[in-house]
């Protein structure tokens, strides 16, 4: 969502970094093109103008001017601004009342308000452990309830029981009841909504609200609509009175103008973002990674937290058996595959590393994308066992069948041959001679540069399940100090010292995307 903002500020700021010395009318000059940048990018005029400002008072005071590296003090002060303006610190669905707590979804039509629903009702029973019950208010939107249903079923979640004729404050008063019965821990209202905000809906959302005294009321809104989200936020806040804001489609092609502007025009913190369809792809909203990312400063944090989420870890120990061993067969490169694919594909998973924005667009020209996975797992799925346990046994005759099975040629098979070799030869490497061999000694070289030294364990990552929240933040900070969180920095320790680059990709040699990057040990068991 934010890729045009990211690349118009980092070449503004990229700009100013180069310069030995700034001047009042360098600063003007860059902050007047930030100006535009945020309208661009749909942001409201009343945030954009005090961003500016806040911006231009902190970066022409004496101390940026008289500093050893200006440039850099101003990409930081756009930065923390850039944090401030989204919310400072990330906040969390509150719980902390009398059991059923009770939060009310309200929102327009289409916004994706039951899809919402039932994502934080699948979140709050996996990661929480909450006993959860929806109940659909939406009585005037064909099939609403039955949506809700389903979704419920789908995940395994409670829903209540449909009575026909009820009136919405009704079902929340039955809903709140029927919680108390059943022992839940949290009841969510999925209200209805209208094509546009009008004098019925708000009486009616009152109404629910009265009688059913939520702890929580979140406005789910359409992070594409832009300007329109933010006035929808504004009239919501004063008829209801919200406490928080879920934004969905935060994965699309939208701007990004509404994220930046309604936490700072209603005062209300944006808690949690969709990012996808499926069940799963609800985020909480950490304005600081956030902010990193557009800035192109990489966000490890969430590239870890992805990882621990995706990974399952008894395969990640078996892998890391395999590798001491030297063993790595097609089976194994298609289950790392898959798990690429878990965490984002490429473009997700390197939009979240420090320095590696830019290098999307090479991989892409490259012919390195998503796509390219799919047509290697097509590949090994149209294989026989024997065959992906001994590639070597791959002849003609065997690939022409292969090329016919999975809708590709010879070539295909070829290359994904080739980057099977090449992985192999640097598991042996990486678990050859010595503790841990090459993996280690790379891991540690890194680990070395960010000052953590000592990541233990075969893959040299650190043991996530006993990393709290302030420990990865920390993480991210040694990560910045080391150079990794700077635009264009790059990842210091994993140079050229790779067989088998990629093409276009300058001096960053990923071997058939760097083998053994997800499936590492140390990480938790799936939830």
């Amino acid at each position: 969502m934010f890729e045009n903002l990211q690349d118009r500020l980092g070449s503004i700021l990229n700009g100013l970094t180069g310069r030995g010395a700034l001047s009042e009318s360098d600063v003007s000059a860059a902050l007047r093109e930030v100006r535009r940048a945020l309208l661009e990018a749909d942001v409201s005029l009343e945030v954009v103008r005090s961003f500016t400002d806040r911006v231009r008072d902190k970066a022409v005071g004496a101390e940026i001017l008289k500093s050893i590296k200006p440039g850099q003090m101003v990409v930081k002060i756009v930065h923390d601004e850039l944090i401030e303006m989204l919310g400072g610190e990330g906040v969390g669905v509150d719980l902390h009342a009398a059991a059923p707590v009770v939060i009310m979804m309200v929102g327009l039509q289409g916004s994706g308000k039951t899809t919402t629903t039932a994502k934080i009702a699948n979140r709050l029973t996996t990661r929480e452990k909450k006993k959860v019950l929806m109940a659909s208010l939406d009585t005037r939107r064909p099939a609403a309830q039955e949506q809700l249903r389903q979704l419920g079923a789908q995940a395994n979640i409670d829903t209540l029981p449909v009575i026909a004729g009820q009136s919405p404050t009704d079902i929340a008063a039955r809903a709140v009841q029927a919680a108390k019965l059943g022992g839940h821990d949290v009841v969510i209202l999925d209200t209805a909504g209208r094509t546009h905000i009008d004098e019925p809906l708000m009486a009616e959302m009152a109404d629910i609200k009265k009688k059913s005294n939520p702890h929580e009321i979140l406005l789910v809104a359409d992070s594409l609509t832009g300007q329109d989200a933010v006035n929808l936020a504004r009239s919501f806040d004063e008829r209801v009175g919200i406490t928080g804001l879920v934004l969905t489609r935060m994965d699309g092609d939208g701007r990004g103008g509404a994220a930046l502007s309604m936490r700072a025009v209603t005062g209300k913190p944006i808690k949690l973002i969709g990012v996808g369809e499926r069940m799963g792809e609800l985020e909480e909203f950490h304005p600081r990674r956030i902010a990193d990312r557009i800035l192109g400063m990489g966000d490890i944090i969430s590239l870890v937290e992805k990882a621990a989420e995706n990974i399952d870890a008894e395969k990640a120990a078996a892998m890391a058996a395999k590798m001491a061993k030297g063993k790595f067969d097609l089976n194994d490169l298609a289950d790392q595959l898959k798990q690429m694919q878990k965490m984002g594909g490429m473009g997700g998973i390197m939009g979240l590393m420090p320095g590696m924005s830019g290098m999307k667009d090479k991989m892409a020209a490259a012919g390195l994308d998503d796509r390219l996975f799919k047509r290697q797992l097509a590949i090994i799925s149209s294989m026989t066992k024997a065959e992906r346990a001994n590639p070597d046994m791959l002849k003609h005759s065997r690939k022409k069948r292969i090329a016919a099975g999975s809708g590709t040629d010879a070539a295909d098979i070829n290359k994904l041959l080739k980057m099977h070799r090449q992985m192999a030869d640097m598991m042996k490497m990486m678990g050859g001679k010595g503790k841990g061999g090459m993996m280690k000694q790379m891991m540690g070289g890194l680990a070395g540069k960010m000052g953590l030294g000592g990541l233990g364990g075969m893959g040299g990552m650190p043991d996530l399940s006993n990393i709290d929240p302030k420990q990865l933040e920390a993480l991210q900070k040694q990560a910045e100090a080391a150079g990794l969180g700077k635009p264009g920095g790059g990842m210091p320790g994993l140079g050229g010292g790779l067989p088998g680059g990629l093409p276009g990709l300058g001096s960053a040699k990923l071997p058939g995307l760097g083998g053994g990057f997800p499936g590492l040990p140390g990480l938790p068991k799936k939830k």
